[in-house]
This record gives C-alpha cells, sequence and structure tokens, in this order.
C-alpha cells in the first residue's frame, strides 16, 4: 500500500503549492444587491496587500450605469472593502460587467446578483474571462446548473478537502471498504453541510477549518503507523473514521456556500445540486487518484524504501502548517 502511493508524491507537492498561493492570491468578492428596477447596492471587496495598498482591479458596469453615492471604502480582514449605490435605466439585466486589471492578476473574482425578487445569479470571473453577462430570473434547471458547477468547483478547489480523501484511499486495503468508506464520508459531510445551510446549527467557521487540517494530519499519522506494521483506527474501521470527520467537512462546505448565498425561491434545488457537484468532483478526484496508483504497479518495486514514507509525512507536514497558520489566523481576530 505504501509503495504504491510513492507516485503521489507530486501530487501532494502541487496541491500544496496551489493551497499556499490561494492564500497570497485570494480571490476578490462582487455582490450587486438590488433595491428596485434599475437601482442596485454595490459591495466590491478586493484582497489587500499589505495594510495601505490593495490590488489593482476595479469593476466597470455597463454603458448608462451612473453612480448615485460614492464609494466609501475601508480595509478590514486582509481586504479592501467598497460599497456605493449605482443606477442604470432598464436595470442590469443583460449588460455585461467586466473586471479591468484581472487579465493581469493570477486571482479570480466571484460575483453575485441578488435581484428584488429573492432569485440570485452567481458567477465566477477568471484572468482569462473577466466579464460577465447579468441575467433575469432563473428558473429551477437554471438554479441547479448553476449550483452544481459550484460544487464540482468547490470540491476541487479545496485542496484540504482533497488531501483528506487521498489519505483514505491510500490507507484503506480493499476497493469494497474504499466504497463503503466514501459512501460514509459522503452521508455525513450531506448531513451537516444542510444542517449548517438551513441554520439548524451554527459553529464558527474558523474553528472548523482548523480542525479539518488537524483531521488530515490524523490519517496521515495512520498511513504512517501501518507502514510500521502497526494498524490504527483508520485501517480497522475507516467508515467510522470517515463519518465522525466527514461532519466537520461538511461544516467547511456550508461556510462556502455561505459566502455564495441561496436563492430564496429556489433552496432545496440549490442545496441538492451544489451538494451534487461535490460528489461528482470527489468521485472523479477518487478515480483519478486509483489510476495513477494502478499506473504505478508496474515500476514502484524499483523505487528505494524511503520513497514509501514520502507521500503520508508530506500530506501531513501541508496539514501541520494549515493547522498552524488557521489556529493563528482566528486567535488574533
Amino acid at each position: 500500500m505504501m509503495r504504491r502511493a510513492s507516485l503521489l508524491f507530486v501530487i501532494v507537492v502541487v496541491a500544496a503549492a496551489a493551497r499556499l498561493e490561494a492564500d497570497v492570491f485570494r480571490p476578490a468578492y462582487l455582490e450587486l444587491r438590488q433595491i428596485n428596477a434599475e437601482t442596485f447596492n454595490v459591495l466590491w471587496k478586493v484582497p489587500a496587500q499589505g495594510e495601505t495598498a490593495r490590488l489593482a482591479i476595479h469593476v466597470v458596469f455597463p454603458e448608462g450605469t451612473t453612480t448615485v453615492s460614492e464609494p466609501r471604502g475601508h480595509f478590514a480582514a486582509d481586504a479592501f472593502v467598497e460599497r456605493w449605490t449605482i443606477r442604470r435605466q432598464g436595470g442590469l439585466a443583460g449588460g455585461t460587467i467586466r473586471i479591468n486589471g484581472l487579465p493581469a492578476s493570477i486571482t479570480d473574482v466571484l460575483a453575485r446578483v441578488e435581484r428584488q425578487d429573492g432569485t440570485t445569479q452567481v458567477a465566477r470571473l477568471l484572468p482569462e474571462k473577466p466579464t460577465f453577462v447579468v441575467e433575469s430570473s432563473k428558473d429551477s434547471a437554471g438554479v441547479a446548473w448553476t449550483y452544481l458547477g459550484l460544487g464540482v468547483h468547490h470540491i476541487l478547489a479545496g485542496t484540504d478537502h482533497l488531501l483528506f480523501v487521498m489519505a483514505l484511499v491510500l490507507i484503506v486495503p480493499s476497493r469494497r471498504l474504499l466504497a463503503l468508506t466514501i459512501t460514509a464520508f459522503t452521508v455525513s459531510h450531506s448531513l451537516t453541510l444542510a444542517a449548517a445551510t438551513l441554520g439548524v446549527v451554527h459553529v464558527p467557521q474558523a474553528p472548523v477549518e482548523a480542525v479539518i487540517a488537524l483531521s488530515i494530519v490524523f490519517v496521515a499519522a495512520e498511513i504512517v503507523r501501518g507502514g510500521q506494521g502497526r494498524a490504527g483506527l483508520t485501517a480497522r474501521a475507516p467508515w467510522v473514521v470517515a463519518f465522525a470527520f466527514g461532519l466537520l467537512h461538511g461544516l467547511g462546505f456550508a461556510g462556502a456556500l455561505a459566502e455564495v448565498g441561496l436563492p430564496q425561491q429556489a433552496v432545496p434545488v440549490a442545496l441538492l445540486f451544489f451538494n451534487v457537484g461535490v460528489e461528482i468532483g470527489q468521485l472523479a478526484f477518487v478515480a483519478t487518484i486509483i489510476g495513477l496508483l494502478a499506473a504505478a504497479r508496474g515500476f514502484s518495486r524499483q523505487w528505494p524504501k524511503w520513497v514509501e514514507a514520502v507521500p503520508p509525512y508530506a500530506i501531513g507536514a501541508v496539514a501541520m502548517f494549515w493547522v498552524i497558520e488557521r489556529i493563528a489566523a482566528f486567535t488574533t481576530l
């Protein structure tokens, strides 16, 4: 089990680099809240660069948009936050919003439009695609498709969740037991995702993120124990560990979904398809890892013995860095 895992060292390094980069280049956030047919309140949150500088990206609204109140900005929590009000005859529907400066950056922008009828539109703008068109109210099919895509993107961009799943794949000895383990993880994080999103439970997000990182440290240590011939709890009852820690990971998913929000007219649809999107992304990741492990079997016997220890120690080291970083972040608030 340990020997076949060695090929995944590259994946761990890439994943860690991606996560660390994401911490430095945080996404910007644009929120448009409709007041009446032609007027919108604007919230524009841009990553800060130090205490007095901000990322040089700016919102450009469709032609004909006028400013009702001048932007008021301040630095807060590693970001520069601006608020103002705009008006456009006929409203923003059908108009194109552009983020100037985004193509020259390596960040992205999450945009959310909240209409007066309670419906929402969510878009993700990238350096290679810095524009989006404001849409009219969506039907249930449109909401489902939007939140399905958000779920897939969230799990594939969530390096901590993927490292936890990777560790489970490495430690579980059989495909049948792995299927049971992944199912337990899915059921548990679906429960807490729904409970937190619907307001049944309220847990501070910062400690949750720290404990999620700690869960990865735990399973990485379990892999090391297994390599030394000492089967831990995860090897003996992996579905129990997956279910227990899945409850925490579901709270993490809920925190990400809370940033986007749910359309009031289609909460069940949006919640269901966000969760389906998470599962699609998770299953695709598991299938990729299994494929890489199968490909590694042919030549892993030629590798030196010490290579076997690299994946769990790499996973654990990255996760422990996150634990320290996240604890430091919320203890200084």
